[in-house]
């Protein structure tokens, strides 16, 4: 019996070492849908606004990115995430929001010493909504429209 006195810290290590790997790997997967849902969200928020707000206002593509109005650069939600990754298009009487050069950085590569992996790319997300003129073309020329500014 003497002679498996170490057995248990050699099973640990190996069952553990799975057990980690298995672990962190959830999480990863957990944080690119977090990151998926976000940049889903955010697509859907510039398109909502873009609806009833004259073309190319200066806020929607803040507001899309889950800043203030006022304010530009980068997302307080989200690393990464820019305004001026967001491009707003306005087809035949819709509003197409799209969202496109977002790199997800992993968190493993950080956790192990010597594993260099490069972000990943994210795919083109795109929420695509109906004008609410009705095809007009708002102007704020009487200062009727309520566009945060």
């Amino acid at each position: 019996m003497k002679r498996q006195g170490g057995m248990h810290t050699v099973e640990f290590a190996l069952v553990g070492a799975l057990f980690f790997v298995l672990l962190f790997a959830v999480i990863e997967f957990g944080r690119a849908l977090l990151v998926w849902n976000t940049l889903t969200e955010a697509t859907r928020r510039g398109a909502r606004l873009a609806v009833v707000c004259p073309e190319d206002h200066p806020s929607i593509r803040n507001v899309a990115v889950f800043n203030a109005p006022g304010d530009a650069g980068a997302s307080p939600v989200l690393a990464g995430l820019d305004a001026d990754m967001v491009t707003v298009e306005y087809p035949d009487g819709f509003v197409r929001v799209r969202i496109s050069g977002y790199q997800h950085t992993l968190l493993i590569p950080a956790l192990i010493p010597g594993l260099d992996m490069s972000p990943l790319s994210a795919p083109e997300f795109v929420t695509t909504l109906p004008r609410e003129s009705m095809g007009a073309v708002p102007d704020d020329a009487e200062g009727s429209i309520q566009c945060p500014e």
